[in-house]
């Protein structure tokens, strides 16, 4: 027996969109690419909340307090570190994906992981909603499928 998630919504669904807003002019554009997915397959906009952290390393800490609210069908976690010229870039993206992680498999919510990891901000861009298409838009998405493979598990 195969058992996999849909890509379909009841418009019942309340998910939260966690948004690391350094880097405020790439992350914005994730959460759009969020809420695109989620209305195209059939979220209620009204069900969509979006939690603004001040950077990629307080997801984890938002996640945290978000999941232990209990009113979440499921979480997104966007953000985007770009490298610079120091080892800043190397502890702020290990830490918030460790962090996430950590945070997830504590949980029996679906979260799923947009958070971009780029040496450039024209990666970053690329990845926003261009050239490679938008890490929020799939993100969304794969936390679609997760909802209904949870629901389709139970």
């Amino acid at each position: 027996m195969l058992i996999e998630g849909k890509l379909n919504l009841t418009g019942n669904e309340k998910v939260a969109v966690i948004n690391g807003r350094f880097n405020h002019i790439v992350t914005d554009r994730l959460v759009e690419g969020a809420k695109d997915s989620f209305e195209r397959h059939g979220g209620n906009p009204e069900n969509l909340d979006v939690v603004l952290v001040p950077g990629a390393f307080e997801i984890p800490m938002a996640l945290k307090q978000v999941l232990a609210t209990g009113k979440y069908d499921g979480v997104i976690c966007v953000g985007a570190v770009i490298r610079g010229a120091t080892p800043h870039f190397d502890y702020i993206s290990a830490e918030a994906t460790k962090g996430i992680a950590s945070v997830t498999l504590d949980t029996n919510t679906p979260v799923t992981y947009g958070l971009l990891t780029t040496d450039t901000i024209e990666q970053a861009i690329e990845r926003s909603g261009s050239k490679v298409g938008n890490k929020g838009f799939e993100a969304m998405t794969g936390l679609i499928e997760m909802m209904n493979l949870y629901k389709e598990i139970k």
